[in-house]
């Protein structure tokens, strides 16, 4: 196909990154806000940080539904749709009369506009590629990487200059002013907007129905595989800081360890896109997630900042690579009328899997009062991600090169 190979993909990949980053750096600017908010609200810093349990699980609920208008109608509309939904909500919650109002506000709509981005974009990216298709999602991905490095300073410089209510009020008026206008460059996939479901045989698709794919083994595996990787390192991303604390090292530096996990995890994303571009993206997450499993054990074993930092590194590098090989499966596996639906499947997964990190570390430390055992499980979690993705094996009329040449 002349046309997906146009130089407009890369437009697609960039807007795509900036816009993955824009909204998750929204999302993820709450951390930065957590102390200024409970000193001037009065709020409890566990019942505001809920919100970003709730915009995982609101994430989780709603990546489906908006793959699937995005299979239906387009990703522009969607992404459209999203983005204006995130500037608002961000603008709505710096207004927030209680506690209550700014958990829905910032829960449940930033959570489920940010889901609007994520699924559609993937999917979009992914069906505008032949080659170099693992490279190109894991860019996109690599701007939800770049949102630690941008969007928090700017909030933590905001908030510094501003009370919590202005400085999440600008916030919102930036992410408004880049995602409203980049979200206008989206098109659709070629193959997909001659509308032709012709083209689906030729491609050497699997003609299969959504019910179909939904139910498929290789469906059931990816979403199982997503969850449990997605568990594996929510624990350690979320609690890492506060384990770092009680080894002795102080706040401020421990808070650096988030930055190498952050800076190591723009390379595992580059590094394992050219790997899965060459050597094929399951034998990458194979041995990816194999490698996740260790390196979340690896942080049992130290004590000192550096010794955080060469953990922090491999861990971040790793998982962060791991993560935009699911789409490059998907796309390989199911038609790609369907993306967005099936893509979406598997970032609810993930969510479910990030959500259980907050809950399951804060559980463990209570109970044992030593965070040893939360490694310890995300490295059984890990392994269980290893052995179920093992199993997947590629659909059968997914590979267009199975006819034999002597045919």
């Amino acid at each position: 196909s002349r046309m997906a190979n146009s130089t407009y993909r890369w437009v697609i990949v960039a807007a795509g990154g900036l816009l993955c980053c824009v909204a998750i750096g929204g999302m993820f600017s709450l951390p930065v806000f957590l102390q200024p908010m409970a000193r001037e609200t009065g709020w409890s810093v566990t019942g505001i940080s809920s919100a970003m349990t709730i915009g995982f699980l609101a994430m989780a609920f709603t990546s489906m539904a908006w793959g699937t208008l995005s299979d239906r109608f387009g990703p522009l509309p969607v992404v459209l749709t999203g983005s204006v939904v995130l500037t608002a909500s961000l603008a709505l919650a710096s207004r927030a009369p209680s506690l209550l109002a700014f958990q829905f506000m910032f829960g449940g709509l930033v959570g489920a506009a940010t889901a609007a981005i994520f699924a559609p974009m993937m999917a979009c990216v992914a069906g505008w590629f032949d080659t170099h298709r693992s490279i190109a999602v894991s860019l996109v991905s690599a701007g939800m990487g770049m949102a630690p490095m941008t969007m928090s300073p700017l909030a933590a410089w905001l908030i510094s200059h501003h009370d919590w209510r202005t400085a999440m009020l600008i916030v919102s008026g930036v992410v408004g002013a880049i995602m409203i206008p980049v979200s206008l460059l989206v098109r659709r996939p070629p193959a997909l907007q001659d509308d032709h479901v012709a083209v689906a045989s030729e491609n050497g698709e699997p003609a299969m129905s959504l019910a179909q794919a939904l139910r498929s083994p290789q469906f059931i595996i990816l979403i199982t595989t997503n969850f449990f990787c997605c568990a594996t390192h929510s624990g350690p991303i979320i609690h890492t800081v506060s384990y770092a604390v009680t080894c002795g090292i102080p706040l401020v530096a421990a808070v650096t360890i988030y930055s190498v996990e952050g800076l190591a995890g723009m390379g595992g994303r580059i590094a394992f896109g050219l790997l899965g571009d060459r050597f094929g993206a399951k034998r990458v997450l194979v041995l990816g997630l194999l490698a996740q499993a260790f390196g979340a054990l690896g942080y049992v074993f130290v004590r000192e900042l550096a010794a955080f930092y060469a953990v922090a590194a491999i861990f971040g590098f790793i998982y962060a690579g791991t993560m935009p090989l699911y789409s490059v499966l998907i796309r390989e596996n199911f038609p790609l009328r369907m993306m967005g639906t099936v893509i979406g499947g598997t970032a609810m997964a993930g969510s479910l899997g990030m959500a259980t990190g907050p809950l399951a570390g804060g559980l463990i430390y209570d109970t044992f009062a030593s965070y040893t055992w939360l490694y310890v499980g995300s490295w059984a979690t890990g392994l269980g991600a290893f052995l179920i993705m093992m199993t997947f094996r590629p659909m059968a009329s997914a590979r267009p090169t199975a006819v034999p040449a002597s045919a």
